[in-house]
Formats: structure tokens, sequence, C-alpha cells
């Protein structure tokens, strides 16, 4: 009777946690045999989002060299630390290059070819290329997993749910939006994929309203550009004639900041200071939880701004008026936010353009107005090309010093579970916009009335058999269209996800946050329920749980979450299948053949 595991999910976090699972049997000898179940309709390594039929026009959104699937001596793990390529090296190109999506599913289908050949004798793993739909089972008894279009289900001993991004049904306004465009013959896309949207849909020359200024947009735009025969010459933009108009507004009403165009030079500031894990235990004993607004973001406001003035300090001190163990103490002193950490700041640091205002960057059009179409237009250039020019620019490093305080500070965050939204797009808008050849082909798009801008607190209406659209930032003027684009991924709601595993695991009990996403066990993943027991034989990471962390693949040399995440969960899976003994059927050789 052959031990089991069956993973729903073969992407990057499957692929992940299964070389963990590899690389702790080198520690436990992994003992008798047992067989490794991956379930996904996708092929294994990239699965659904990174997989390799996709456009060769999209791009990965980081740097080559800033993308690997491998520890090093950074990461903190009971595991062993086993280094290997980052993207960059594996494909033998520049750090700096910003690859190709299919580039990145060869990388990711490489580790998962190693992991399984990293496995001991009598370890065997199966694809199964088919959708999970139910798991059932006792918490000491065997678990069964239901395949679409196969009678007999998977058994095993333990399940891991590493499905990744996920579709959802719409919610009441997105219903709402869906049913005015089918009685009006308009045409909608809901947050979805962007390599997944019906983009056919879309008319060539037709306004477009598009509401999402993210990395969905960036897809959303390639696609409808130079996926419809467009170039970019320079910094001029040939249409093919083929492409829509698109009106892109947001809350923020611009873009994401430009990835940094520019290396780290001299003194890293010493992180975690002000949120490390002495705070996060603090806050996680707060009587009654934590509120992030409350206890969290002044800790965080603290953090950065300490990483912020350590490198304008050291690296630029002729643009500071003290010495930087003056400065520090009195900053330590000072609580966040205070009238008097601002007094230090204004006589410290004489050009406001030195000093860090996190209210400013994540508002960067709050109180501003233009009074013609034509203005807007000149006005949201002119702060896209004087982002590029800021990110690209290490005269203004104290920009990369608050990226590393960032990368930090979300790190730390993990430990605290679902912290809502906010955080995940304010971080998304500073640490992971585009790269910057996106941003300039935007610009050349704008000039060429490809793409027109609309400004911040976008408000979309279906009204008159059209959808509508206007901003406070040009008060008066109104867009309309017969097409609208919700350019963002859907919710990983429990709620309203597409997926019916998640969906009957939630229906018969599992514990839902605030923002509807899975509870888990923050030590290794295992999935609550709703009186806070864990299932000892349920595992759950990623986006749709409240310990996602960081993405499914990271940086490398940052003592990443996720690979904290997937050791964990790997060496709590190895200790059950080669200690406990299990009740119940296990699966056949026979019933357990892969579906090719």
């Amino acid at each position: 009777m052959r031990r089991s595991l069956v993973i729903v999910g073969a992407g990057p976090r499957g692929t992940g946690i299964l070389e963990r699972i590899a690389a702790n049997t080198l520690l436990s000898g992994a003992g008798p045999g047992f067989d490794i179940h991956f379930v996904d309709p996708y092929p294994p390594g990239g699965g659904r989002i990174w997989r390799h039929d996709q456009s060769p026009l999209l791009w990965m959104n980081s740097e080559a060299r800033d993308v690997t699937m491998f520890t090093d001596e950074t990461v903190e793990v009971a595991g062993p630390v086993l280094p290997g390529p980052a993207l960059h090296e594996w494909a033998g190109r520049d750090g700096r290059a910003f690859l190709g999506r299919r580039e990145q599913s060869a990388y990711l289908r490489w580790v998962y070819e190693e992991a399984v050949a990293a496995l001991p004798e009598g370890v065997v793993v199966r694809h199964h290329r088919r959708r999970a739909l139910r798991v059932t089972g006792g918490r000491d008894t065997c678990q069964e997993v239901t395949l679409e279009g196969v009678d007999d289900p998977l058994a095993a001993d333990l399940v891991i749910l590493a499905q990744g991004h996920l579709d959802a049904e719409p919610d009441e306004e997105q219903a709402e939006l869906a049913a005015y465009a089918e009685r009006n013959g308009l045409v909608h896309l809901p947050p979805d994929f962007t390599a997944d949207s019906d983009l056919s849909r879309l008319a060539p020359g037709a306004p477009v309203i598009v509401r999402g200024f993210g990395l969905a947009f960036v897809d959303l735009m390639v696609l409808l550009t130079e996926g419809r025969g467009g170039r970019h010459e320079g910094d001029t933009y040939h249409p093919s004639g083929r492409e829509p108009v698109l009106y892109v507004g947001s809350r923020r009403g611009v873009p994401y900041r430009s990835k940094i165009g520019y290396d780290w030079a001299g003194e890293r500031p010493p992180l975690p200071r002000y949120l490390g894990p002495a705070e996060i235990d603090g806050l996680l004993g707060i009587p009654g939880g934590f509120d992030f607004r409350r206890d969290v973001w002044p800790l965080v406001e603290k953090e950065l701004g300490f990483a912020h003035y350590h490198r304008l300090f050291t690296a630029h001190p002729e643009r500071t008026r003290t010495a930087w163990t003056d400065f520090d103490e009195k900053y330590g002193a000072c609580d966040p936010g205070s009238p008097e950490l601002d007094a230090l700041v204004v006589s410290a640091v004489p050009d406001p353009a030195d000093r860090l205002d996190l209210t400013a960057l994540d508002h960067p059009l709050a109180g501003v107005r233009h009074t013609s179409y034509e203005q807007l237009q000149d006005g949201l250039r002119g702060h896209i090309a004087a982002d590029l020019a800021r990110r690209h620019d290490p005269g203004h490093s104290p920009d990369l010093a608050v990226f590393l305080g960032l990368l930090s500070v979300y790190g730390q965050l993990v430990r605290l579970g679902d912290v809502g939204p906010w955080w995940h797009g304010f971080f998304s808008h500073l640490a992971s916009g585009p790269p910057g050849p996106r941003l300039r082909q935007l610009l050349a798009l704008s000039r060429a009335g490809v793409v027109r801008f609309l400004g911040a607190d976008v408000r979309v209406t279906a009204e008159g058999g059209v959808f509508r659209a206007q901003s406070p930032t040009l008060p008066g003027q109104v867009t309309e269209a017969r097409a609208l684009v919700e350019a963002r991924l859907p919710q990983p709601t429990l709620a309203r996800t597409r997926d019916p595993l998640l969906r009957a695991l939630y229906a018969e009990g599992a514990a839902s946050t605030e923002a509807g996403l899975l509870a888990v066990d923050p030590a290794d993943g295992r999935v609550l329920d709703r009186a806070g027991a864990a299932h000892p034989r349920r595992f759950a990471l990623g986006p749709h749980t409240d310990a996602r962390g960081a993405g499914a693949f990271t940086r490398p040399r940052t003592n990443s979450p996720t690979f904290r995440q997937n050791d964990a969960t790997a060496r709590a899976v190895l200790d059950f299948l080669l200690t406990t003994r299990t009740r119940g059927p296990h699966v056949s050789t026979s019933a357990s053949a892969p579906s090719q």
C-alpha cells in the first residue's frame, strides 16, 4: 500500500513545492516510495498563467536576473539550501533583459523536470491533465480527489491546493454591466487573465473604455497594438489601422511606477529596522487582532522612511544638512506621521524632491484639475516621462532603497496573513511596475492617439445605450464607448471562485478571511476550518489563501517568504507520509495512471 500525495496545480507554486520535497528527501532518506499526483489541465512547470502557448509579444515583468526558483544562503529554511540558476543564467541572457513569457515557461518546465529527476528511487510523479472538482475525506482517513471526466477518484494521504490565479464569477457590479452589454449589443470584458480574454471583439478604430492601469493594462496595450500589426520605431508608433482607441483610467489615473533601471552601489540599509520579527510578534499579540491602518501602517511608514533617508544621507550627503548619525537618532525617537518627524525632515533635507511622501506617491493626481482634454493628455505624458527619468537616474537612488524596504516589509507581513487588498495595490504600484521600455511605448501610443488618458478616480456608468466614463481630473468631460474592458485579474475570493474544488471546500466549512481568502495555518499552510482547527491532510498555498506571501517565484538573495512557505509545507508533508499510518482505501496503480 503506497503512500500518495495529490498536488492540485502544476504551475510554479506546485513546482516550487516539488523542488522542496526533492530537496528534503535528501535529509530524510525518503524511506518507502510514494506517489505524487499533479492535477492540472495545463503543462507542468508553467501551468496556465506561464504556459508556452501565449503571445511571444508578452514579456516578463521582472529583469531576468530577478527571477529564480532556487534557494540561496539568505533563505531561512529548515531544509537544505540547494542553489540553482536564476532565469538569466539558465537562458544565457543579459541579467538586465526582460525576457518573454515563453522563455519563463521553458525555465519553469526545466525546473519541474529537474525536481522530478532529483527525487529518490521509488518516488513516482504522475501528471493528470484534468481539472480537480472536489476533495473529500476525514481528518484521519484517506482523501479522495474527484477529477473531471474520470469515474474513479484519486485517493491520497495528503492534498496540496496550489491552483494559482483563478477565474471568478462576476460580482454584483460586473453582473449588471454584463447584462446591460447583452441588452444593448455592447462589448464587456470582465476581469480576466489578459491572454485569455477574447480581444477580437474590440473593433478597429472603435473607442474602448479601459478601467485599470496596472500590468493587465500593459498586456492589453501590447496585444491590441503590436499584436494587431503596429510597430514601434524608436519613440514613434506606426499604427496598422486595426487598433481600437483605448481610453484608460483608474483610481490613481496613472500607470504603475517604472521598474528601476540602475544597479545598487554602496552600503545597503540595514533592514528590517522598525518592522521585523519582534514587531510582527507584537502585532499578533494585540487583543482582538490588529487593524492595518492603526497598527501596521505606521510601522511600514517608519521602515520605508528609514530605508529612504539612510540612502539619502549615506550616498548623497551633499543634499542634507546634518550627519546621518544625528538624524538617525532623532528619527528613531519620532512617531510615524508626527509633526516632530515632519519638522525633522524639513530641517535636515532642504529639497522637497528628496523627502519621502508616501501619500503623494499613492495619489499622484490628488487635487490635479485640467481645463482641456489636450492639457490632460500633456499632463499625463509629462508624469510618465518624469517617472521614467527619475527611475533611471541613480541620483535618485533613495527610490531603490524604498524598493528594498518594500521587499523587506512584504516578507515580514506574510506572518500576519490577510492584511487586505490596499497594501497589495500600494506595493504593486511602487514595486511591481512595468519595464521602462513598456512605458516608453505607452508614451508613443499616446502621441499617436491610440491610447488616451481619462484621469484619476474614474467613474464608469452604463446609460443611454453606451458606457460612459468621467474623472474629476477633467471636470465635465464624458467619454462614451460601446466597449468596456476591466483590465485586472479577478479577486481570488472563495465565495465567487469558479474553481469547483475550492467552492465546495468553502461550502463544507473551510474558513474564509474578511477579504474572502482561504484561511490557512501560517506555519505550514494547513487548511483551517471555521473553528480555527487545521486539517491534518489538506494544505493550500498561493493567491487564493491568506498565506499568499510573495509570488510563485522570487528575486534571488531576498530570504523569500515563498521559499520559506514551500519548505515548511514540504517538510510537513514528508513527515506525514513517512511516519503516519492512514486508514481507508489507497489508489491502485491502474487508477493512478496519468491522463495525457
